[in-house]
C-alpha cells in the first residue's frame, strides 16, 4: 500500500494551494495548482506502468498478448 499512501501525501501537499485559488481567488496559487496536477497526472503513469508491468509477469510466454490465436491469424 506504499504506492497509495504515497499518492495521498501528494495531494495532501496540495491542500494550501487549492484552498488559496479556490476560496481567496489568488491567481498565482492557481497556477502552482496546475503544476500540482501535472505532478499528479506523471506519479499516476508512473503507478500506471508499475501495475502493467507487475500484471504482465505472469503472462509471459502465453502469446503477446494481442488476443489473436495462431488459428485465427492463418485464416
Amino acid at each position: 500500500m506504499s504506492r497509495f499512501t504515497e499518492l495521498v501525501e501528494l495531494v495532501q501537499t496540495f491542500e494550501k494551494d487549492f484552498i488559496k485559488f479556490y476560496d481567496k481567488n489568488n491567481k498565482s496559487a492557481g497556477t502552482r495548482v496546475r503544476k500540482h496536477m501535472a505532478d499528479l497526472k506523471r506519479k499516476a503513469q508512473e503507478i500506471r506502468v508499475e501495475v502493467q508491468e507487475i500484471k504482465g509477469v505472469g503472462k509471459e510466454g502465453e502469446g503477446d498478448g494481442d488476443g489473436a490465436t495462431e488459428s485465427s491469424e492463418k485464416q
